[in-house]
């Protein structure tokens, strides 16, 4: 993940916010390349974008979400996860020839939402989805 992509993606996740959130940008081994919060956001919504970012770079999915609905029938695999990942709609990761590099963390609308101006932020900085 370069710098210029990761503000790039932070920059469009803020001017696209319909309301107050927190964005994190995450390399591939989920360590912070670019975060804003925005004015008014919930303190909480910086650790949660954190966490959405850091389980979308280290896990195996390409998102929080397909990450939470793989583990949802099993509470063994769902308690062996690392304890900072976290389920929450809004991580995606970003990949750059077919090799993930990173991902973004929204935190602070509703989840769908958050997940919106994740991906349209990857997208949007050159990178893809998968």
């Amino acid at each position: 993940m370069k710098l210029e992509q990761a503000r790039a993606m932070v920059d469009a996740v803020i001017e696209a916010a319909p309301g107050p959130l927190s964005v994190y940008v995450a390399d591939d081994h989920g360590e912070l390349v670019a975060a804003a919060t925005m004015d008014g956001a919930a303190p909480d919504t910086r650790l949660n974008a954190r966490r959405k970012a850091y389980t979308a770079a280290r896990s195996d999915a390409r998102s929080t979400t397909e990450l939470a609905a793989k583990v949802a029938d099993d509470p063994v695999e769902l308690a062996s996860f690392d304890p900072e990942f976290t389920f929450f709609r809004g991580g995606v990761a970003a990949f750059e020839d077919g090799r993930r590099v990173g991902a973004v963390g929204v935190s602070g609308l509703p989840g769908e939402e958050d997940e919106r101006l994740a991906r349209a932020a990857i997208l949007g900085a050159g990178l893809r989805l998968e």
